[in-house]
């Protein structure tokens, strides 16, 4: 829903401050439209209804998965641009959503669907939350990250804003993650903010140059300083910052990097999470095997690491695949 409208259309209908209000909790616990709001006049519901889409977006194609994993593919209404995200079902009862902050994304890591398409725009903070609000409707939801299609740094601002709304969906700003690939200067922006939301790195190799090679931003901002504000941000907020490797095979996988990898990195101050790789056609991702001897050697000298857990592996789940898909039909 776009909020600003929705504010704009309540005043011009000459309707009291709290109205906003009061359609914002309903869209929040999931309704499914305005007739379902029940203590705002009918009249000012048919106006909205006519004035004030329910959604900025709308929804152009759906997955399943066999695991229980939904990825959403949606058209913003403004100008039709692709949007991605992904509900994500676990056994223990967590219900987490990956979402997108831009259309495309402008950093050309080489590993990611998203990153071979065109940039689009970044997305309004009311886009970012329809995304949320689209799987809300569906259940209920208590995990965010941000790490579906686009830098989410480039665009902290409507980020932000979108996190500030969280709460009222469901999900509280510690069972938030920003997640990006490496731009210093919205770490920073991040590490000052008034909110405990959780960073992951995407940093997916130690080394420099094999870094620069994988994800070019590396270029612009070296992995030293990028681990010089996670510095400031676990300064400030007291909380560890999670480090995203994806494991490629015969790329970043061996005995040496993994050990060049601990080396880094206080294991007072971050934590490892090994993600087996949802080929896009780049890379070939590391077997079982390589990853758990990548993993027994952080743990030898002295880091935790986790392995993440693949989902929605036949659904192309990886970020940019449907929407990667969509576009080349088009064409």
């Amino acid at each position: 829903m776009d909020l600003e409208l929705l504010d704009s259309t309540l005043a011009d209908l000459g309707q009291p401050a709290f109205r906003a209000k009061q359609v914002w909790e309903w869209t929040a616990r999931g309704v499914a439209g305005y007739d379902a709001m029940t203590n705002v006049p009918a009249d000012v519901r048919a106006a909205l209804t006519e004035r004030v889409p329910f959604s900025t977006l709308d929804v152009t194609n759906e997955a399943h998965s066999k695991d229980g994993t939904i990825k959403a593919l949606f058209n913003t209404r403004k100008d039709g641009r692709p949007v991605e995200a992904v509900l994500m079902r676990y056994r223990d009862g967590r219900r987490s959503l990956c979402l997108s902050s831009q259309s495309g994304c402008p950093l050309t890591c080489t590993f990611c669907a998203t990153g071979a398409m065109k940039f689009g725009r970044n997305l309004t903070a009311s886009e970012i939350l329809d995304q949320a609000l689209h799987f809300r409707r569906i259940e209920a939801v208590d995990h965010v990250v941000f790490m579906g299609m686009g830098e989410p740094m480039m665009n902290l601002d409507n980020v932000l804003d979108a996190c500030r709304r969280l709460p009222d969906v469901g999900i509280s700003h510690r069972r938030t993650a920003i997640s990006t690939v490496g731009w210093a200067p919205g770490i920073e922006r991040l590490a000052e903010s008034d909110m405990p939301i959780r960073l992951a790195l995407s940093l997916h190799a130690a080394d420099e140059a094999l870094r620069s090679q994988i994800m070019p931003v590396n270029d612009r901002y070296p992995l030293s300083q990028v681990l010089a504000a996670c510095e400031k941000f676990y300064k400030n907020k007291k909380r560890m910052v999670f480090i995203e490797y994806v494991m490629l095979k015969g790329v970043n996988d061996s005995y040496a990097q993994a050990v060049q990898l601990a080396k880094v990195l206080d294991p007072k101050k971050y934590k490892i999470n090994l993600i087996p790789y949802n080929p896009t056609g780049t890379y070939d991702g590391s077997g079982r095997e390589a990853i758990a001897a990548f993993k027994a050697a952080l743990e030898e000298h002295g880091i935790g690491a986790t392995v993440r857990l693949t989902r929605g592996q036949d659904i192309d789940a990886a970020c940019g695949q449907l929407a990667a898909k969509a576009l080349a039909q088009a064409s």
